[in-house]
């Protein structure tokens, strides 16, 4: 695995749950994740110390009002009793009440808008993270992922945590400032009240952590099952029509109404522990009201204290029950923000490519030499796919690849490609081992047409043209002429500026065909097709065959072929069985061999695939 800052204790990532409900689990590194997410506080530390000072002077302003209150209460218990009220010193004391009030109020907006900004910042950070992983991690990560669950941590994840540090990371700053500075002012104004209001928080914090800890493993769950009620929901859209053919729209409900009701569960549970603290600190916070009035009030009989002190305390203890109140919050909160967190960064803590940043270049324009010299592979270290392959193509051999279904036809051209590293050999391409130069370098050397079509919502010619530049009008034009899809473009409403979305009504031949053109426009010295014929009728398949014969002159290509009577003038065509190559020749030279291609040509001309 290679070594990157997000990576912390032994949290793994999997794919969509299958089968039956799984046991809700503990987060696996919750303090890993907490100290990586305060790596990206620290880099907004400014704002967010900004924003600290502007609720910590918000609160030790506030916390003044209580004693002027106590001193306004005292000036008019003391005109009642001797019939003469100093109003000057009244309204002054209540301008000044209103003031703080009023530069509090202030603060706490700028605190507001600097935490805004900050919590988007991080946001922006971590999005833009996990951009630059997406490019790094292997294809081995995308084969074995949920799309869904993916697209989940980018996107409810991060939100999750946008919206939770947005909430809380100034709100517990202003508690702990809140609850030292009335507790320092109720010490000051009276002992004995200040220790009955601190007794029902203390028993609130304890019950806090009872409940958190029992809470937080349903917080976990919760962000797990959404992410794979959004795999499940992706899978289900994109294959619409094949469980529609299949009638599973039963299977998709049951299955679906499986991951509904396990997120259901996960949040009611969640909500119900994190929802009770509220509550119970409203409970407590009552409970102090009452002991205040009622020990302040025989305190008062007794002539220990004035009516001015109790109004003091009640206020106090207003503001001591804020801080638990806003502590439970906070805690809700956080927790749903730790257990987002522990998702994005076990994803931005996996496998990743090895870092190729001190690598150069080595290929300019590849004449299309290949050589597989005792390449092994394997997914998994125990089970290799391909044993012992050795082959040397020369520049501008057709090559093509046939083999029944697992014979390792595929991973041979992503091998090629470098989409997988191969476990032991070498690959050279003109004579450089494919591993001494970047993958970008190798892959600007191929052109591919896969089995399945790829379009995204653009226009035609921006599919055609898909990420190179200098393309002229006059080349899309004719690399569509070549593959006969320039009528039907120019049919469409806008022709080549016609854009493409999932509702536009393309045959699988159509967009097999745009694809193939944008093949022909990137014009790279070397060729894979996968299957590319696959989705065309037998008439469009022999004018794409055609184009393709031009293509090829003067280029290497590999041709991974089921249906044999397309690559019957292959210059070489390399048999797979079992991850080996059994046979190497051209086509008639192996049907005269009279072995396991020829049983697969038989098998094929029986069925009247290959005729």
């Amino acid at each position: 695995m290679a070594k990157n800052e997000y990576q912390f204790g032994q949290a793994r990532t999997s794919g969509p749950v299958r089968g039956p409900m799984r046991v809700a689990e503990k987060p696996k590194d919750m303090r890993g994740s907490v100290r990586i997410l305060a790596r990206y506080l620290k880099k907004h530390r400014l704002p967010l110390c900004a924003a600290w000072c502007c609720a910590v002077l918000s609160v030790l302003l506030t916390l003044f009002a209580p004693n002027s209150l106590n001193r306004i209460t005292t000036y008019i218990e003391q005109g009642l009793s001797s019939g003469w009220l100093d109003v000057n010193a009244v309204v002054s004391i209540s301008i000044r009440v209103l003031l703080i009030y009023l530069f509090s109020s202030l603060l706490t907006y700028a605190q507001s808008v600097t935490l805004v900004n900050t919590t988007q910042g991080i946001m922006h950070s971590m999005r833009r993270d996990i951009d630059r992983k997406l490019s790094r991690i292997p294809l081995s990560r995308f084969d074995s992922s949920s799309f869904g669950d993916l697209l989940s941590r980018v996107t409810n994840d991060v939100d999750t945590i946008g919206m939770s540090l947005n909430h809380s990371a100034t709100e517990i700053v202003t508690a702990a400032v809140t609850f030292l500075g009335v507790s320092v002012m109720m010490f000051a104004a009276n002992f004995k009240l200040a220790l009955i209001s601190l007794g029902s928080c203390i028993i609130g914090f304890i019950l806090m952590k009872l409940i958190v800890r029992k809470s937080q493993k349903h917080f976990v769950n919760r962000q797990r099952y959404l992410g794979e009620l959004n795999g499940h929901i992706e899978e289900i859209y994109a294959g619409h029509l094949i469980v529609k053919s299949y009638c599973g729209e039963d299977t998709a409900r049951r299955e679906f109404s499986r991951l509904n009701n396990l997120l259901f569960e996960a949040n009611w549970k969640s909500q119900f522990l994190s929802g009770i603290m509220r509550p119970i600190m409203d409970f407590l916070g009552n409970f102090g009201y009452v002991a205040v009035c009622v020990a302040g009030a025989m305190m008062a009989i007794s002539g220990e204290i004035g009516f001015g002190t109790i109004v003091e305390f009640i206020l106090y203890v207003k503001m001591f029950t804020m801080p638990m109140g806003m502590v439970a919050q906070s805690v809700t909160s956080l927790q749903s923000a730790v257990a987002a967190a522990e998702r994005v960064f076990s994803f931005l803590s996996g496998e990743e490519m090895t870092d190729e940043r001190g690598k150069k270049p080595l290929l300019a324009a590849a004449k299309g030499r290949v050589e597989f010299d005792h390449v092994r592979f394997g997914y998994t270290p125990d089970h290799p796919v391909i044993h012992d392959f050795t082959a040397s193509v020369r520049p501008g051999q057709k090559v093509a690849i046939v083999g029944p279904t697992g014979a390792g036809k595929t991973t041979l051209v992503n091998l090629l490609m470098r989409f997988y590293e191969i476990d032991a050999g070498r690959i050279l391409l003109d004579g450089v081992d494919i591993r001494d130069t970047t993958r970008e370098n190798i892959h600007d050397q191929f052109c591919m047409v896969l089995q399945d079509t790829w379009l995204f919502n653009g226009t035609v010619r921006e599919n055609i043209v898909y990420s190179r530049k200098g393309i002229s009008d006059e080349q899309v034009i004719a690399a569509c002429k070549a593959v006969n899809i320039h009528r039907f473009i120019r049919s469409l409403p806008d022709g080549y500026d016609t854009v493409l979305t999932d509702s536009s009504n393309l045959s699988a031949g159509q967009r097999q065909l745009i694809t193939i053109a944008r093949a022909l426009v990137n014009n790279a010295p070397l060729l894979i097709l996968d299957e590319a014929t696959s989705s065309v009728d037998t008439r469009t398949e022999q004018q794409v065959q055609n184009a393709m014969d031009t293509l090829t002159k003067n280029r290497t290509s590999f041709t991974i072929a089921h249906r044999l009577s397309t690559i019957r003038n292959a210059d070489m065509i390399l048999v797979m069985k079992d991850g080996d190559v059994v046979e190497t020749g051209t086509h008639q030279s192996l049907l005269e061999k009279g072995g396991f291609y020829a049983d697969l040509w038989m098998s094929q001309f029986v069925s009247g695939e290959a005729i």
